[in-house]
């Protein structure tokens, strides 16, 4: 059965240069991310041991790391990347990640659009 345990470090912002505008990609603009792990935090909750459990700081310096390391045309490609660095480096089953673009160049008035995407490890 999958662990029912979620560690969620949400609204993390960063300005970037993606999308699939050449001016966009130029100007930049401002990107949020979420991001849910999904493991058993009980022997983290039993021992008080960080060793036990994911650093949320290594999570964040790994998610900046990644949006900031390359200029994506896609908000779908930058959040399988953020999914699957996540999913190598920190002993997680899922990942859930959010990403959110503002100012989103459209012929109307929006909050953001966002992608949604769910990564599990390999059977």
């Amino acid at each position: 059965m999958p662990p029912t345990d979620c560690l969620r470090i949400q609204n993390m912002t960063f300005y970037g240069y993606h999308g699939v505008d050449a001016e966009e990609r130029r100007l930049g603009g401002k990107f949020s991310l979420d991001v849910e792990m999904h493991l058993d935090l009980r022997p983290a909750g039993e021992s008080d041991d960080l060793t036990k459990t994911v650093d949320y700081k290594a999570v964040y310096d790994l998610v900046r790391r990644v949006h900031d390391g390359e200029h994506y045309l896609l908000l779908e490609a930058l959040a399988e990347a953020v999914a699957s660095a996540i999913l190598a480096k920190f002993a997680v089953e899922e990942v859930v990640l959010r990403v959110r673009k503002h100012s989103v160049p459209l012929q109307g008035l929006i909050d953001y659009t966002e992608v949604e995407i769910r990564r599990g490890r390999a059977q």
